[in-house]
């Protein structure tokens, strides 16, 4: 069954002479539970389709599909209600607050729901610790290391128990053995927690923790590869070179 889909998806910005085409009708689907990652140049439209995906920006053209529900009619309190609800979201930078502890940062997304705070916290923690933080609850981000940062915001990310976690480069900004253990992390919660995820990413070992990779070029899907993890980073490493730059 598809959690996502979507139709003829297009992006134009600006207008006339000036337009350009960020993604140029894209149709896609993505399972539930499956860990897709997409790959592409800078300036494919990689980072474009994943804001369409999570609803932050709406389509030219098509339409995304979100669990059988159209993003397209949806107003705009409704759909932030399905991104509060139904959409995690990591990025390249975690977006921690600097003030907050680490329970309290992966607290947020359901305090400011209106769940009690005592019970935010309690929810927060249970993910912290499946992803060994338990020890490091009451640590701020300047106490955290990287890699551990974005633990605490991925466990942000499924504080709300959403369907679906969209991933804009979460290992870009770690050293390599950090990067490895958040694709990890990933991977285990699409297989263990059944969550779907997709995922941009530059780097093909990273990518390789995937299920499947989505090749964009000039704003469109030009190749889709699924894996299996003997010889993964490698086979994308080719796709990559063959579909050039």
């Amino acid at each position: 069954m598809s959690l996502i889909q979507t139709e003829n998806l297009t992006k134009i910005y600006g207008s006339g002479e000036t337009a350009v085409t960020a993604l140029d009708h894209v149709t896609l689907k993505v399972g539930t539970g499956e860990f897709v990652a997409v790959m592409g140049p800078s300036g494919c439209g990689k980072s474009t389709l994943l804001h369409l995906l999570g609803g932050l920006d709406r389509p030219s053209e098509g339409e995304v599909i979100i669990d059988g529900t159209p993003l397209a009619t949806m107003k705009d309190n409704d759909l932030t209600k399905l991104r509060r609800k139904r959409i995690g979201f990591v990025f390249q930078f975690y977006n921690l607050i600097p003030v907050l502890t680490a329970v309290e940062n992966a607290a947020l997304p359901v305090t400011l729901d209106g769940i009690k705070p005592g019970e935010a916290k309690k929810r927060a923690a249970e993910w912290l610790e499946r992803f060994s933080m338990g020890d490091r609850l009451s640590h701020r981000p300047d106490q955290l290391s990287g890699g551990q940062q974005q633990r605490v915001a991925i466990a942000r990310a499924l504080v709300a128990e959403p369907a679906l976690v969209l991933a804009d480069e979460p290992t870009g900004n770690l050293d390599t053995r950090s990067g490895d253990e958040i694709a990890g992390l990933l991977r285990d919660v699409t297989k263990k927690y059944k969550r779907t995820v997709v995922m941009v990413t530059h780097d093909p070992r990273i990518a390789a923790y995937a299920d499947r990779i989505v090749f964009l070029k000039d704003g469109k899907v030009v190749d889709e590869t699924n894996l299996e993890r003997k010889g993964a980073a490698e086979k994308i490493a080719s796709k990559i070179k063959e579909i050039g730059d």
